[in-house]
């Protein structure tokens, strides 16, 4: 096994540095993306000694991706979980409201207006009620009921549902969390969204003679969050179980886990002036004191009493009218080559622990995967507009708030592109929806660094995987690009999603071609709401604050892993002898291409040449020719 680059990569000048790889072949894994127990995820692999800014953009732009020092490529007719490279033109990004929502929230957070302490204190309470116990009533919780520090006032709708959405989340691991589903469960965050007048309409028109028609009108905000529970219960049953655990879990369905949300938040005592109900599957949020809630003024909910004097209890009362002068807080966003930072990787493992549960993380394996790479430096040159002010290779963006590392965004800056790889960020600052965050920021700086380096236009997402719910928010950073896994050619993204709801491999160069014949077709761009919910309603990370490539993970690759990889199978190449000719070769330091191969070193055996040809031959197919012929093939 060589060794990789060293964490900061070779280091040259301009175009200096070269491209060196060792060919792994045919790799077959088990996915982290549907979770197979079985090898069902299958790529080609390559390790890269080092790799040239340029040559890694061509690789990219042919459905490569590296994890540390490792290059990846999905066999895309044979994998579980086709992956598609997913990209954006920065400039013709268009944000939606959901989007400008998140920057708006961390502006007031900056601001002093939005406070971080908006979780309701933990309650290590024991619920006895089976996941069948039927409740129907409204549970209505008044403002004299609470016993803890609840939220603090808040003037705009956004804070009160970021709150709320908090406390179905303690609900939910109130719930589940005892053991019932397992500890490995991954369950989903709540989203709650306000309820428009429209569908307050449609929904009485429905109920009409069933006498709730003034309750529909107080109706105020939903969450869909059980149902996202029991899909993600099901996916993660094995699919052979024992009959008690099938018995024990036969009444799981969407009605059964909202009614048990419903007693739950009862309990927790929290919800003052609202009325939670069971519907459908659904949490419906009602406003039990039939105030201006509907039209989103500012809500009251009252602190813990305080004992040092009569006029904190006056000021509390008032908080609505007056609101106290707040310290604003510095964001700064510094960006160094890739390289261990002890920060940043305490940083890492309170993020892989309290988000992804992972009960070991490190210092190696958080190396070889984010710190590690291959990716020459390039730096800057001054009058030189085809490198960036800083320079091509691999980077760490850190986002400091007064001083302290709330989140890392692992990036790689290429001759065209700056290509998101990695991000953790403080769990602490959930509620900040720091992956979209940093997203945008990202975009933004591709923007702005274009104008410095005009080849530099494009963000990269990494994958987009129709067939994971998981995935399906990176479309809606529009408009988007997917790259067709044939001819290699870029699709937009609202031409692409028809064929792959049909079929998740899916050659996409062909039904562009198919659509642009016919009439004019719908174009990428501006979206109202309704029309982005029918493309990601299917997903519940389309709300939560995944980040781009919350799986990336699960490719880290250590030196084992990759030597018990599966063999190339030569039999299934036709020989192409004009495709690998000028492939050069490195046997231990020296250089010789493979058509001179045998004049160099004399005669090979026929069966060894064979097994060397099938495989180059393999190496020219996902690799293409252009880039086979430049970079330097290791047999070392």
């Amino acid at each position: 096994m060589a060794d990789g680059a060293s964490s900061s990569g070779a280091r040259g000048g301009g175009g200096a540095g070269e491209s060196v790889v060792i060919d792994y072949g045919r790799r077959r894994t088990t996915c982290g993306y549907c979770r197979s127990t079985s090898p069902t995820s299958i790529s080609h692999g390559l390790w890269a000694n080092s790799l040239k800014a340029d040559d890694y953009q061509a690789l990219l732009d042919r459905g490569w991706r590296r994890s540390g020092c490792f290059l990846y490529k999905p066999e895309m007719e044979r994998t579980c979980c086709p992956s598609y490279t997913i990209r954006l033109k920065a400039n013709d990004f268009i944000c939606s409201k959901e989007q400008g929502r998140v920057l708006k929230k961390m502006q007031r957070f900056l601001d002093g207006e939005l406070d971080p302490q908006c979780k309701s204190s933990s309650t290590k309470r024991s619920l006895g009620e089976p996941m069948s116990s039927p409740t129907s009533k409204v549970s209505k919780v008044s403002t004299n009921e609470f016993q803890a520090v609840p939220c603090p006032n808040f003037s705009k709708e956004d804070e009160f549902i970021s709150c709320l959405s908090s406390k179905i989340d303690e609900a939910i691991d109130m719930c589940f969390q005892g053991g019932i589903l397992g500890s490995n469960l991954q369950l989903p965050k709540a989203v709650v969204k306000p309820v428009k007048p429209q569908v307050k309409k449609k929904v009485g028109e429905t109920a009409q003679g069933k006498k709730v028609g003034e309750a529909v009108q107080d109706l105020a905000y939903t969450c869909n969050v059980s149902f996202q529970i029991v899909a993600a219960v099901r996916r993660t049953l094995p699919k052979e179980k024992g009959v008690t655990q099938n018995e024990a879990l036969a009444d799981l369905s969407p009605n059964s886990v909202a009614e048990k949300l419903a007693i739950t938040l009862e309990r927790l005592g929290e919800l003052a002036g609202f009325a939670v109900k069971a519907c459908n599957g659904h949490l419906n949020f009602y406003s039990a004191t039939n105030h201006a809630m509907l039209n989103h003024t500012s809500i009251d909910i009252p602190a813990q009493a305080s004992d040092k004097s009569s006029s904190s209890k006056q000021s509390s009362v008032n908080k609505n009218n007056t609101r106290q002068p707040q310290k604003r807080r510095k964001l700064e966003i510094r960006m160094s080559t890739s390289r261990f930072d002890p920060e940043e990787f305490a940083l890492y493992q309170r993020y892989q622990t309290k988000v992804h549960k992972e009960k070991t993380v490190t210092e190696s394996s958080y190396r070889r995967f984010l710190v590690d790479t291959p990716i020459v430096f390039v730096p800057p040159k001054s009058g030189d507009n085809t490198v960036p002010p800083c320079g091509f290779g691999s980077f760490h963006q850190q986002y400091r708030i007064d001083g302290k590392l709330i989140a890392v965004g692992v990036v790689d800056i290429l001759p065209k592109c700056l290509s998101s790889k990695y991000l953790f960020w403080d769990p602490d600052l959930a509620f900040l929806s720091l992956g979209k965050y940093t997203a945008l920021k990202e975009i933004d700086w591709v923007k702005t660094t274009q104008e410095h380096c005009p080849s530099l236009q494009y963000y990269y997402l990494g994958y987009y995987i129709h067939s994971c719910n998981k995935m399906r928010y990176k479309a809606a950073y529009r408009p988007s690009e997917l790259l067709c896994p044939v001819r290699y050619e870029w699709v937009r993204y609202d031409l692409a999603k028809p064929l792959l709801d049909k079929s998740q491999y899916s050659v996409l160069s062909d039904f562009a071609r198919v659509q642009d014949e016919m009439h004019q077709p719908q174009i990428c761009g501006p979206s109202d709401d309704s029309s982005a919910k029918t493309d990601h309603c299917e997903s519940p990370s389309d709300e939560d604050d995944e980040d781009f490539n919350d799986y990336e993970s699960d490719m880290m690759v250590d030196e084992e892993e990759i030597n018990h990889s599966e063999k190339t199978d030569t039999a299934e190449e036709s020989s192409n002898i004009g495709d690998i000719e000028n492939i050069m070769l490195d046997l231990n330091g020296s250089r010789v291409k493979y058509k001179d191969l045998q004049q160099v070193f004399g005669p090979i055996e026929r069966r060894h040449l064979s097994a060397l040809e099938g495989q180059l031959i393999r190496y020219a197919k996902v690799v293409g020719k252009e880039l086979s012929d430049r970079m330097i093939y290791s047999l070392s």
